[in-house]
């Protein structure tokens, strides 16, 4: 059975997971990884959710504000052996619900071209291209997403 907890950016198994999504990064992203990395600090992410399977961390993902209508998610991972069973899923309904009652309108995202798996799980759970925002505007390896909310805050 899969468990979800919130957490920030300070749990061990979140960084534990982080440490492997970033390995994974630098293999697919070649040499784009240097120019993506700089974005990809977790010091300032206060929003974080690691998914469990029998206790073992499998996933993790965050939010991290962008403006004042849109969280930004944040380094979503599952690990291999986990992938294919809706792990990811889970893990970016609970960020979109954490975002909703944080009051955001929307959640929007950054993935690489070449996560052809990252691409099909937005566009299954709702997400829209988008242009290609701030920092990722010049990536043409880049892509980017948003969806709209339904706010459940105050």
């Amino acid at each position: 059975m899969i468990k979800i907890i919130r957490t920030d950016a300070t749990h061990p198994d979140f960084i534990q997971l982080v440490r492997l999504l970033d390995a994974y990064l630098v293999e697919v992203d070649g040499d784009d990884n240097a120019y993506y990395a700089q974005f990809n600090g977790i010091d300032a992410i206060k929003y974080a959710v690691v998914a469990y399977d029998n206790e073992v961390p499998v996933g993790c993902g965050a939010i991290k504000n962008f403006n004042t209508e849109a969280m930004e998610i944040k380094r979503m991972y599952t690990s291999p052996a986990h992938r294919g069973k809706g792990i990811a899923t889970h893990i970016l309904t609970e960020l979109e619900k954490w975002a909703s009652e944080l009051s955001y309108q929307k959640c929007i995202l950054e993935t690489g071209k070449r996560q052809y798996e990252a691409v099909r799980l937005y566009e299954k759970n709702g997400y829209q291209r988008i242009p290609n925002y701030g920092q990722y505007a010049i990536m043409e390896n880049s892509v980017c997403f948003e969806k709209q909310l339904i706010v459940h805050g105050s």
